[in-house]
């Protein structure tokens, strides 16, 4: 349909790095002529906001829910990894983000996720091999190869994971990083071999050792992980290579806002505003060739109305032409979905989250808050009957996790500390990277009863307290809701409350717990197969006298 108007306002050239009044006319989705004016209305016309790496499915979200509430707060495209869906329903996971995402209009772009499994030490729910990349690059709509997790494999030049970042090279596609912590020589070879950003650096030295080897940084900012602090300094001395991302955001949190805070708070700090709009709009557009418009004339017609340049609150935004959102409410209605999962776990009981007490001191995950990264300690620990129990005074828990994949599947447990329960438990089936079941609590029978909420719903959010009990269904994929964006962060908010009524300290403790078994950020977690150093890369033993 032909669609004609035009918009007054300050427009913000951010290359050019200069405002000045002016009229935008559209038609047909995509910017006809730009004029400047003598005068035009205070509020200012730019570019929309990008979120350069992304899992739509950390949202509990589907795509094109996400993009009710992403569109609220000025983003019109994300770079989005399907990586969680591949990791439990494979080829069928990413076909279907793609298909539900473009119900909607908004500018989903999507990588070919390059490490399903994540490891071998972890049960998956499928795995996506060299020659399905190849497939999905031949797709023309996947436009990257996403984060390459396997960093130790790319330092040892695995011949798979090479063949995956060879194949990327060969079709024209970026290739995403992912190594925390890695500095110095084992750095540089990472960069060499063709990765080109990396959004899990924590500190301000290693985003300028990521930068000084030839890769952008993405400034992640998410639910759990956030990294804005330790980072935007590195806009004064390498502003053209810095973007924005939240890489995982729960629904409360995108309910609240997106990019748009990051941009606030980069003002605030005193960052050049055409550095930080650079980071936001332009950089991620330019880094993967994305079909964003830029308010230029025959770009798409994709941009944001804002009241003023130190809120940035957003009026208006636009997407290919059409109106998505105005004065915070979303033009983009809810849509039903079909559903995709893989699902077989049976219903548990209490002895099954057991722990034999082997003597001596017990190796403990540390959780930290807002980080990804745990530490590792050694305790002492209490039991009864020659069984591990929980001393929520020293804030010593257990953690369990449960193949989701297969029936009868016996628990790993192990213990944890940083979650501060008093009482109760939770458990969720969004636990990456492949997303078997995890569970926190302080008894083996709140344990069980949460565990066996989220079972009966084939996936879920899920937490205990007495006599209370609440669940989030999550249908898709046990990753994401079909339910209304509005209403699925309106029950996320009630299960973070309940969690944190019931002791936890965290600022996220469902996203907290997710990061649990991702067994690819150091330094120790928990698999359905056993305790993991994420440094040595093998298992270990809980107790000094075990057997891993």
């Amino acid at each position: 349909m032909t669609t004609a108007y035009s918009l007054k306002g300050q427009l913000v050239d951010i290359e050019k790095r200069e405002i000045y009044p002016a009229k935008i006319e559209v038609n047909n989705g995509r910017i006809q002529a730009v004029d400047r004016l003598p005068t035009a209305p205070p509020h200012y016309l730019l570019p929309g906001f990008i979120d350069a790496h992304v899992h739509i499915e950390s949202s509990l979200l589907v795509p094109a829910s996400f993009a009710r509430l992403a569109v609220i707060h000025g983003t019109v495209a994300t770079v989005s990894d399907p990586h969680e869906i591949a990791n439990v329903c494979g080829i069928e996971g990413i076909s279907f983000m793609i298909a539900n995402g473009e119900k909607t209009g908004f500018k989903f772009f999507f990588g070919a996720p390059s490490c399903v499994p994540a490891t071998t030490f972890e049960t998956a729910g499928d795995a996506i091999s060299p020659k399905q990349i190849e497939q999905l690059f031949q797709q023309g709509n996947i436009l990257y190869l996403a984060e390459m997790m396997n960093w130790p494999g790319v330092l040892k030049e695995d011949p798979q994971v090479m063949e995956k970042i060879h194949l990327a090279q060969q079709y024209g596609k970026p290739v995403d990083g992912h190594a925390p912590g890695l500095t110095g020589e084992n750095a540089a070879k990472y960069a060499a071999a063709g990765i080109t950003t990396d959004h899990e650096c924590t500190t301000f030295e290693e985003g300028r050792d990521r930068i000084r080897n030839g890769m952008k940084v993405a400034i992640r900012e998410g639910s759990a992980a956030r990294n804005f602090d330790a980072l935007i300094d590195l806009m004064d001395e390498f502003p053209e290579h810095l973007m924005f991302c939240s890489d995982d955001k729960h629904p409360d949190s995108l309910l609240e806002g997106h990019i748009n805070q990051l941009v606030v708070r980069a003002v605030s700090r005193g960052k050049d505003l055409f550095d930080v709009l650079r980071a936001a709009c332009i950089t991620p557009v330019r880094h993967y060739g994305l079909p964003v418009g830029l308010l230029k004339v025959g770009d798409p017609a994709d941009f944001i109305l804002v009241e003023d340049l130190d809120t940035f609150q957003v009026v208006e935004t636009h997407i290919n032409g059409q109106l998505m959102a105005r004065e915070g409410k979303t033009r983009i209605p809810h849509q039903d979905c079909q559903e995709v999962n893989r699902f077989k776990a049976d219903v548990l009981d209490k002895a099954s989250f057991e722990l034999k007490h082997q003597g001596g001191t017990a190796t403990v995950i540390k959780a930290l808050d807002k980080q990804l990264t745990t530490h590792k300690i050694r305790v002492t620990v209490p039991e009864a009957s020659g069984k591990v129990i929980s001393n929520t005074e020293e804030d010593i828990l257990k953690i369990a996790v449960i193949n989701r994949y297969e029936k009868n599947s016996i628990p790993q447990v192990a213990l944890i500390n940083g979650f501060g329960l008093k009482k109760g438990a939770f458990a969720s089936s969004v636990a990456h990277d492949s997303h078997n079941l995890i569970v926190v609590g302080v008894s083996d029978e709140d344990m069980s009863r949460a565990a066996n909420l989220v079972i009966r719903c084939k996936g879920g959010l899920a937490a205990v307290n007495g006599p209370i009990e609440e669940v989030l269904p999550l249908e898709v994929g046990g990753l994401m809701s079909k339910a209304d964006a509005f209403e699925v962060a309106r029950h996320y908010t009630r299960l973070d409350k309940m969690v944190k009524t019931m002791g936890s300290r965290l600022q996220s403790p469902f996203m907290t717990l997710s990061f649990m078994a991702l067994l690819v950020i150091p330094s120790i977690k928990l698999s359905d197969k056993g305790l993991f150093d994420g440094e040595t890369f093998e298992f270990i033993p809980i107790f000094d006298n075990q057997q891993p």
